[in-house]
């Protein structure tokens, strides 16, 4: 086992002049990190269109989806080594140009089998979009603007469940299931030019050694294993996967001669272990909403795809609306008390769904999924603050490959879990409202575990 280890060393943060407090970064890290968010659900809108003119089963057709997520899963602990080892900007550059040319594949596909393969490229870029733009904006902010900063890049999280369903209905319905990918192609080239002109160039860090591939070799199939077995509840793969991340964490926990892939030892730190703990909690319940609420509105509202993304807009209004104050109060007075008080917030808005039947009246679901996306969004930004306050600049893309993987891991248990009980549930309760309201209720439990680790956030801001 790793000894304690003290606090992370501050490094000096050099000023940038392409923050989101000077108005710089917005324009190409927001709408990079909008397009990896949207697809996915542009591609559940319009899986059907897909099937019927590649003439592929839906069976195979569903590895379109199960492909990218797959892809997003493997090169995702890749991250922290790969910006350390070629630099931020450089690498930050290739995951958009690589999600772009997928992009344009995917669109250009002739048959089911060939879009599967562009969707893994296109996976492989946009898994490492975020993780290193978040690095980036962390190393840059300082301690002092950390949470703002990180209030403005959780927007493309916040309006993505709004934004997928409806522009994908419109798409498949007014043009074309290819215009779903079709769409990223100029956003991922004015972003790509932008970055290129305004985006400084970031160094590499002095020491990194080569890449570690056995914990490569351990880790990203296990990770993939894992959100496999989840997503497609098969025991034996999700067995293999959680054998092999156990063995990749002992061989970590071994390492000495260099730093592993996901560098264990930062979990030493009681704010970072706090954070990715809350993360991972945040992540089944957050991902496991965004499966049960549109499915609620559908299967028990009576509404179509497209209007359901839109019964989901003011969750996005209040995450959106609240972030950015919830940045400045954490860098003003510290993440423990919004966090909690975000949780709570989080668990008032999802009751009406859980405990009030069939037929509640629509402007209680919208004033609960107001309430409940301020809550989000109050409990979101410090969180993910503290990952970043916790550890020094150099740690930083380590600490956001770690913080990412931990988080999706979270959102697959979290969404297999919730599956599972709803299918039970659907062949049990009385009526769809009382099966939704269990898997609520259950959803509920789930966040409320997210009390515990928010106990031991820092209760100061930022230095």
């Amino acid at each position: 086992m790793y000894p304690r280890q003290p606090p992370a060393p501050r490094s000096r943060r050099t000023p940038t002049s392409w923050t989101p407090l000077s108005g710089g970064s917005p324009p190409y890290s927001c709408s990079a990190r909008c397009s990896p968010c949207w697809t996915p659900r542009f591609v559940g809108v319009g899986l059907g269109s897909v099937a019927r003119e590649l003439g592929g089963p839906l069976t195979t057709v569903q590895w379109v989806s199960t492909g990218y997520l797959l892809a997003v899963a493997l090169v995702m602990p890749l991250t922290g080594w790969a910006t350390e080892r070629f630099g931020g900007k450089a690498v930050w550059m290739a995951s958009v140009a690589l999600f772009t040319a997928g992009s344009a594949l995917c669109g250009a596909a002739w048959s089911a089998p060939a879009l599967i393969a562009f969707r893994v490229l296109q996976g492989i870029g946009g898994g490492m979009i975020q993780p290193v733009g978040q690095s980036m904006l962390a190393q840059a902010a300082g301690p002092r603007r950390l949470g703002r900063v990180i209030g403005v890049s959780v927007l493309p999280i916040t309006l993505a469940p709004v934004a997928g369903p409806v522009l994908g209905g419109l798409i498949v319905r007014d043009l074309d299931w290819r215009w779903m990918f079709y769409v990223n192609v100029p956003i991922g080239i004015a972003t790509f030019l932008l970055a290129a002109r305004v985006l400084p160039a970031t160094p590499r860090a002095g020491g990194r050694g080569p890449l570690d591939v056995t914990g490569l070799a351990l880790l990203a199939p296990g990770l993939a294993a894992l959100m496999y077995g989840c997503a497609q509840r098969g025991w034996g793969v999700l067995l293999a996967g959680a054998g092999l991340t156990a063995a990749y964490v002992g061989y970590a926990l071994r390492k000495r001669d260099r730093a592993p892939l996901i560098d264990l030892r930062m979990f030493a730190r009681r704010g970072f272990a706090a954070a990715t703990a809350s993360s991972f909690v945040l992540g089944g319940s957050l991902y496991s909403a965004m499966l049960l609420l549109p499915l609620y509105f559908q299967q028990v509202r009576g509404a179509d795809a497209m209007r359901a993304g839109l019964q989901l807009a003011p969750q996005a209004v209040g995450t959106a609306a609240v972030s950015l104050l919830a940045g400045y109060l954490g860098d003003r007075y510290g993440p423990r008390p919004l966090m909690l008080a975000g949780l709570v917030l989080a668990l008032l808005g999802t009751l009406p769904f859980a405990f009030l039947g069939h037929a509640p009246a629509d402007w209680l679901l919208a004033a609960a999924l107001l309430v409940r996306g301020a809550g989000l969004g109050l409990a979101m930004v410090p969180g993910m603050s503290a990952v970043y306050a916790s550890v020094s600049a150099e740690e930083a893309p380590r600490a956001a490959g770690t913080v990412n993987v931990v988080n999706r891991l979270g959102g697959s248990l979290g969404t297999a879990a919730l599956t599972v009980l709803l299918q039970h549930q659907l062949t049990r309760a009385p009526s769809p409202a009382a099966a939704y309201g269990h898997a609520f209720a259950w959803a509920l439990a789930l966040s409320a575990v997210a009390f515990v680790p928010a106990l031991y956030y820092p209760a100061r801001r930022n230095r």
